[in-house]
């Protein structure tokens, strides 16, 4: 299949720029894959979805600070550093802008020289290699020296505002390690939480979403497009938890496309979770057979990305892009802080 047919208009104006005052307010479209239908709702009526034996999957991850503005050691010119794995203990993949001028040895420094960035490779690929040195602890510092990483298409002119801080984590975010949130799971509040939790219909993974989740298809058959691999843990209790349920006849109900692509990844020929900390290579296209998730709540997502590719394999190509095109008709409001899509 051709990326041009992941395509669809979207005005600009129907990008969320900032979150609601309440996180449960979104708009919710409620998509029936079996009868190719959908209808509008809101994630206040999310819970009337779920079924008795079922079970809703999220992913805990923490977004860390991973935007980081310094200057250039020697020059003083101004270097923005965006984090994107850590390869080992202070050594990390990142982007940089801009990058040419900086080669091997060259540092950056961060704040009031609280944290330094010495580059280990010179100009070239996307992607630079660098080794932090800071004293104390690494989180510590990225609190005083880096910011939210918000999105490229939510226009913050000065950097993420205090704000965000919270509103770009989940309420259940546990484990520091995403450079991106989980999106689906920003409508959730501690009252939906208690609910499902009261049910025992609340289970917890963890992926830590990097890179790949928002890394632009750069091919023009997407047969040749592959994900890059995200960190991810399944505990046994949550295993077993979501074997339990599918056993008795309940749904997977997976929250986001990262909770998705873990879930399906530590699935076994048996169509069991299994408890694994691993990292999560699976790249879903039209034609994957989804072996565990259900139902799936997600947000709306970027023309052309893998993401929406994935929403596609799940649902089926026509009626999503169908359903968005409703969706943008109905002005709903799009990507990270916007509304929600529930497929069932």
């Amino acid at each position: 299949m051709h990326i041009s047919e992941f395509d669809y208009d979207l005005p600009q104006d129907l990008i969320a720029q900032h979150p609601l005052s309440e996180r449960d307010a979104s708009r919710m479209l409620v998509l029936d894959r079996q009868n190719e239908t959908w209808h509008d709702s809101t994630f206040r009526d999310f819970e009337n979805y779920i079924r008795p034996n079922d079970v809703v999957v999220v992913n805990n991850t923490r977004v860390i600070p991973a935007r980081l503005k310094g200057h250039r050691e020697l020059s003083g010119g101004r270097v923005e550093v965006f984090l994107v794995r850590e390869l080992e203990p202070n050594l990390w993949t990142v982007l940089v802008r801009p990058s040419a001028r900086l080669r091997t040895g060259m540092s950056v420094v961060f704040g009031q020289g609280q944290l330094e960035a010495v580059f280990l490779d010179d100009p070239g690929p996307d992607l630079r290699t660098v080794r932090f040195r800071f004293e104390g602890d690494l989180d510590t510092v990225l609190s005083e020296v880096g910011s939210t990483p918000l999105p490229p298409y939510i226009k913050r002119p000065e950097g993420a505002l205090p704000a965000d801080d919270a509103r770009y984590q989940t309420v259940y975010s546990k484990f520091h390690g995403a450079i991106a949130a989980p999106t689906a799971g920003l409508h959730f509040t501690e009252q939906m939480l208690a609910k499902l939790k009261e049910r025992n219909q609340l289970v917890e993974i963890t992926l830590h979403i990097g890179y790949g989740t928002f890394e632009p298809v750069r091919v023009e058959d997407i047969s040749q497009h592959e994900v890059s691999s995200e960190i991810f843990e399944i505990l046994p209790g949550a295993a077993q938890r979501i074997n339990d349920a599918r056993q008795t006849g309940g749904r997977v109900i997976a929250v986001g496309t990262t909770t998705t692509r873990a879930l399906e990844t530590a699935t076994n020929n048996n169509k069991e979770v299994v408890s694994v900390t691993s990292e999560a290579r699976l790249t879903i296209k039209p034609g994957y057979q989804f072996r565990e998730v259900d139902a799936l709540l997600t947000n709306f997502h970027l023309p052309r990305s893998s993401l929406l590719i994935l929403i596609s394999a799940f649902a089926g190509r026509k009626l999503v892009l169908d359903a968005y095109n409703h969706a943008v008709r109905a002005r709903y409001r799009f990507y990270s802080y916007g509304d929600c899509m529930l497929i069932l």
